[in-house]
């Protein structure tokens, strides 16, 4: 009986997939058996994944844009579809949180930056692969959103903004592109990646003890598993959903 987390014969394409939680996901779909694209504004860093990618076995196409200009998003999906004729799996992962002094000094620009990565990028896309799969054999799109769209979050407040605007799009679009597309969103607490050098990691392990259930901040692969359950056909009857990576955070009313 084949594995229901089997990806055999799947195209995936990652968002900010060439380090942190996406850099995960890469490779946790290449090793379940997808062959993946790898998206990045940094070409050099997105080769590197690739090269992880096939000493797995698999296929690996990468590519750099960046996802907050909609003018290089249709390259990105002409790449994809040129190298493998199909996508079966988009993960929107890419995202920024630029630091601000306060909020009455939040530019134009930073403001912009931050709302085209976080949700101009995958509204974008979400509507030109969701059509093709939608078009075609059907597919899985997973949102990347975060615990600061439902939690106050001091210092982020934009970011905050942009990630309640996916898990929005992400009800939105499972009913545009049903009954053939699946689109979910995985809902990520505090992970410690490249974000978490900037951290006082100290403060942030006596607020973690407080205020997160499991204690302290996950690990990249620890998103695996609802990727895989999301990319695959074990959550073939699970649509629009958004669901909580973050060890119990988004359940404090306080600020996490």
């Amino acid at each position: 009986m084949v594995s229901s987390v089997d990806l055999t014969g799947k195209v995936a394409l990652v968002t900010g997939g060439s380090r942190g939680l996406g850099h995960a996901m890469v490779l946790g779909f290449a090793e379940a058996g997808a062959d993946v694209i790898i998206a990045s504004r940094n070409l050099e860093s997105c080769e590197a994944a690739a090269a992880e990618v096939r000493a797995l076995g698999r296929r690996a196409l990468p590519y750099a844009c960046h996802v907050g200009h909609w003018d290089e998003l249709d390259g990105l999906v002409d790449a994809a579809y040129a190298e493998f004729g199909r996508v079966d799996v988009l993960v929107n992962n890419a995202g920024m949180s630029p630091l601000y002094p306060s909020l009455d000094q939040v530019t134009e620009k930073l403001f912009d930056s931050v709302i085209g990565v976080n949700l101009k990028g995958p509204f974008r896309l979400s509507a030109a692969i969701g059509a093709r799969m939608a078009a075609a054999d059907g597919g899985s799109i997973i949102n990347v959103s975060s615990t600061a769209s439902v939690t106050p979050s001091p210092g982020a407040e934009p970011y905050g903004a942009a990630k309640a605007g996916i898990n929005a799009l992400t009800r939105s679009f499972a009913y545009a592109f049903g009954p053939k597309v699946r689109v979910n969103c995985i809902m990520a607490g505090p992970f410690f990646t490249d974000v978490a050098k900037h951290w006082d990691l100290e403060a942030f392990e006596q607020r973690a003890a407080k205020t997160i259930p499991l204690g302290r901040g996950g690990q990249p692969e620890e998103v695996v598993g609802a990727a895989l359950y999301f990319a695959s056909e074990a959550s073939s009857f699970t649509t629009g959903a958004i669901l909580a990576i973050d060890g119990g955070a988004h359940g404090n009313r306080g600020i996490v």
